[in-house]
């Protein structure tokens, strides 16, 4: 005979509405679990004692640990927003920013062992870029579709392959931990950048100088 907590989905979804308190308790206790033991030593266990459900009623909802991983990072990374200052330098540092701010609240314990199981699943690995990748490199996707309409950038360069090189950059810095990414190293990763891609890139510094001409938020304008 099943169990009061280990009642099916579909009587779940014929009986009444799911309690949104006890997703919401099981996200912050995974994210909170994450970030005391690690992806690799989390247990869903663990996380229905500290949410004050059960294992079962977070199965419901997510059918594996990855799956809650995810959901619990999403919900941490938030909404994502393109910069749009209509200073090429200014937004492209800001993109950058984004990257970063989005992974540097996921330590490389919890990064890598995730991709790693997320890897060989067709399925999770596109929630898994879904979730963590897509909306970051969406917003920088649109500021860079800003700058060429300008003219800000050579028309001969592949979009894609500037965005590629911009994530790439903070992924591989965030997923190993062994440079850091700090404001400065983001302002010369967008002014190396932009020294090979741009069309005119002391008229794209100057035109940056004189659009921020009262900022002190990025020292590239100096």
């Amino acid at each position: 005979m099943m169990a009061a907590s280990e009642t099916s989905p579909d009587t779940v979804r014929a009986g009444r509405p799911r309690d949104p308190a006890i997703d919401v308790a099981v996200l912050e206790a995974t994210l909170a679990a994450l970030f005391s033991v690690g992806y690799t030593r989390l247990s869903l266990e663990e996380v229905a004692r500290q949410a004050g459900t059960t294992k079962p009623a977070i199965r419901r909802r997510w059918p594996g640990r990855s799956h809650l991983v995810l959901a619990a990072l999403g919900s941490r990374l938030g909404a994502v927003t393109a910069p749009d200052t209509g200073c090429t330098l200014c937004d492209l540092d800001e993109c950058l920013k984004l990257f970063a701010r989005a992974f540097q609240c996921i330590s490389p314990d919890v990064l890598g062992p995730l991709l790693a199981d997320c890897a060989g699943d067709r399925e999770l690995r596109e929630t898994f870029m879904t979730t963590l990748f897509e909306p970051p490199r969406t917003a920088v996707q649109r500021t860079l579709a800003r700058a060429y309409e300008r003219g800000d950038l050579r028309e001969e360069v592949d979009p894609a392959v500037v965005l590629d090189l911009l994530g790439s950059f903070v992924y591989y810095r965030v997923l190993f931990s062994h440079l850091p990414v700090d404001d400065r190293e983001i302002e010369h990763a967008v002014e190396t950048l932009l020294r090979g891609v741009a069309g005119d890139y002391r008229q794209l510094l100057e035109h940056s100088r004189q659009t921020s001409a009262t900022s002190e938020m990025h020292s590239l304008h100096a």
